[in-house]
């Protein structure tokens, strides 16, 4: 293994894992929507049961 590619391995998994350990970290710290994007409206669904379907 060349100098170079160890660099972009190192460096390959620096992103992979530092991104996977910064998204867990933010859904830590936030894990509700604060507010939703504009024309984005909350409909409740979580109110509703489930669907039953009779079989």
């Amino acid at each position: 293994m060349t100098g170079l590619s160890f660099i972009f391995l190192i460096l390959a998994i620096v992103l992979v894992w530092g991104g996977l350990v910064a998204s867990a970290i933010f859904l830590a710290r936030r894990p509700e929507v604060g507010s939703y994007p504009s024309g984005g409206t909350d409909d409740h669904r979580e109110d509703a049961g489930i669907i039953e379907h009779d079989t």
